[in-house]
């Protein structure tokens, strides 16, 4: 493996981080501009769901392809080729003027922004040390939390200066500038030969599925964490309005300060990981201790309903930021495994996450419409798919709890 200078490894991963920022924001960005897309384009809960839902749809299907690529052709040329179709993408939601449109322009940037994280976490892999890789992930998702952070608020603000389309334009042309950012800053990709009298070996993502570390980090990377960030991109939003009450710009602000806590968790994650590190503490442990909180923070929020409307902004980003631990199984998977494989390791579950959050934005949706056209009223409505979301994640949970841990693959040194 060739390790990065110090500086040169901070140089590379604002690199990525800049080109990250903006991919979380276009992720985030239909939660805050769900009531003025619900208007003008007359969406039930379910269409909203699937809108947002797309994006992820998008991603997730270029997650398999994505890690073999990554292994083969590096970092550097993959995310540049993806983030064209990223600039494609918005620029079609810009101009789209149908349901259709809009659905079709969501999975493009879904696509297309498919190797902003997986891109650099490849690179980490081979560039950085251990307890570097872990805070250099925090540090990531951190930043995906300032892109969050940019598209509650100030994309409220702007909305009536600008437009929304006008928005998506302003996007395509910073992907373009991150685009170029990368094609400066990050190194190359050599490609590792085998020693001497070494035949490479022959990688696929049969290593990956049959791993059993990968297995038992599944169902919580799909349901728990797929599920909470399915919550921070869209249905936070819906729930403070129709459950709770808020106005537009009450929500709005609800959801920037929970994606200021979750800004301010993945930054703490990244101070504490390295000396976590060097006390030998696993991250099966962390998860073990920070799931249940999560669970029952979900279950006061899914009881409570309209109850507790002044505190569901407060309970939402507790719930968030305690689900932080589950994602340290990210980077903890990509360790389990050769740097060779590392590209499709870390896609694979990328994927299974993904596809969590497609199902889970898309399932609540249903949910909500299919109970309510069963006579519920909204409220309960919303309370019974969370309560199912919740049946879920506790299940996933236990799974977790009851599966073999392996090796030490899994600990954060």
């Amino acid at each position: 493996m060739t390790m990065l200078s110090r500086r040169d490894a901070v140089v590379v991963f604002l690199a990525f981080a800049f080109a990250y920022f903006f991919s979380a924001l276009i992720r985030a960005i239909t939660a805050t501009l769900s009531p003025t897309l619900t208007q003008e384009f007359a969406l039930n809960a379910q269409e909203l769901g699937l809108l947002a839902g797309g994006y992820f749809l998008g991603f997730a299907a270029m997650q398999l392809p994505l890690g073999s690529w990554l292994d083969r052709h590096g970092p550097k040329k993959v995310i540049l080729s993806f983030l064209a179709v990223a600039v494609a993408g918005c620029l079609a939601f810009s101009w789209a003027t149908s349901f259709g449109g809009l659905l079709l322009a969501r999975i493009l940037c879904g696509a297309g922004l498919g190797a902003c994280l997986m891109a650099p976490l490849t690179g980490y892999r081979r560039w950085f040390g251990a307890a570097t890789q872990l805070r250099a992930n925090s540090w990531m998702l951190m930043t995906g939390s300032m892109g969050m952070v940019a598209a509650t608020l100030p994309v409220q603000w702007l909305m009536p200066l600008l437009g929304w389309r006008p928005l998506f334009w302003g996007l395509a042309a910073l992907t373009l500038l991150a685009m170029t950012v990368i094609a400066w800053k990050v190194p190359a990709w050599q490609v590792q030969a085998p020693t001497a009298g070494q035949v490479a070996p022959k990688r696929s993502y049969a290593e990956v599925w049959r791993h059993p570390y990968f297995r038992k980090m599944t169902p919580i990377g799909f349901f728990n964490y797929g599920g909470m960030v399915a919550i921070q991109t869209l249905w936070a939003v819906p729930w403070m309005i129709r459950v709770a009450g808020y106005t537009p710009v009450q929500a709005s602000t609800g959801l920037f300060w929970l994606n200021v806590a979750m800004l301010l968790t993945f930054w703490v994650w990244g101070v504490v990981n390295p000396r976590l590190a060097k006390r030998g503490v696993h991250v099966d442990r962390l998860i073990t201790w920070g799931a249940p909180v999560s669970l029952l923070l979900l279950a006061i929020i899914c009881m409570a309903g309209d109850a507790l409307s002044s505190s569901t902004g407060l309970l939402l980003a507790l719930f968030c930021v305690s689900s932080t631990f589950i994602s340290l199984a990210q980077p903890a998977v990509g360790m389990a495994f050769p740097p060779d494989l590392a590209g499709r390791a870390l896609s694979a579950y990328n994927l299974v996450i993904f596809a969590g959050i497609f199902v889970m934005q898309w399932g609540i949706g249903l949910l909500v419409d299919g109970l309510q056209a069963l006579g519920w009223p909204p409220v309960q409505a919303y309370q019974g798919a969370l309560a199912v979301f919740l049946t879920l994640c506790i299940a996933s949970y236990m799974y977790f709890l009851a599966a073999k841990s392996h090796n030490g693959a899994s600990t954060v040194s």
